[in-house]
């Protein structure tokens, strides 16, 4: 069987890498407004608002927005790679582009495509049951499971398969003030 990534050259590791190299999902990024997110990622999403915040939840992304400067803003992205386990999540727009995304992608296999698009990733903290990791020309925070079941979760009933796997992937952060474009110009 052929798969989608060897008819356009593109994975699931690509997108991850994009987002870790150059902060944007699908051309969307920091500093958009909910329209623009929409109209990259699609419709499909759950906005829980708070006072002077909203979070946007696509599933597999989910997005910070203040409206400190009047009208709202991105100020944070993540992607929580680690819901996957848990069954589909991923926006139809993302797998129109990438395709089929994996419940666990290996963190070495993100770590070569960042290099291959010319930058770095250097440990950032290694303690604990999540190591993280940063990719300097970016700022972007890449977590790691270093534990199979980092939450122990596995002697209370849960599937094997549900848990984290060591050296997959658990998320990405973009966040402006790792490269200093704090909103409100703090």
């Amino acid at each position: 069987m052929i798969t989608l990534e060897e008819i356009n050259g593109v994975s699931d590791l690509d997108f991850y890498a994009h987002v870790a190299t150059r902060c944007d999902v699908l051309g969307a990024g920091i500093g958009s407004r909910p329209a623009v997110w929409e109209a990259a990622v699609g419709p499909d999403y759950l906005d829980d608002p708070g006072d002077g915040l909203l979070r946007r939840d696509y599933g597999l992304v989910e997005l910070s927005f203040s409206d400190v400067e009047g009208s709202p803003s991105c100020f944070g992205i993540s992607v929580q790679v680690h819901r996957l386990v848990h069954g589909p999540c991923v926006p139809a727009a993302l797998e129109r582009e990438y395709g089929e995304f994996a419940p666990r992608p290996r963190f070495e296999g993100l770590r070569r495509a960042v290099l291959s698009l010319g930058c770095t990733v250097e440990p950032d903290d290694l303690t604990g049951s999540i190591h993280r990791y940063r990719v300097p020309e970016s700022g972007v925070r890449i977590f790691v499971f270093a534990d199979p079941d980092p939450h122990g979760g596995g002697s209370r009933g849960v599937d094997a398969s549900e848990t984290g796997r060591a050296s997959s992937v658990s998320s990405l952060s973009v966040s402006p003030s790792w490269w200093g474009a704090v909103p409100g110009g703090v």
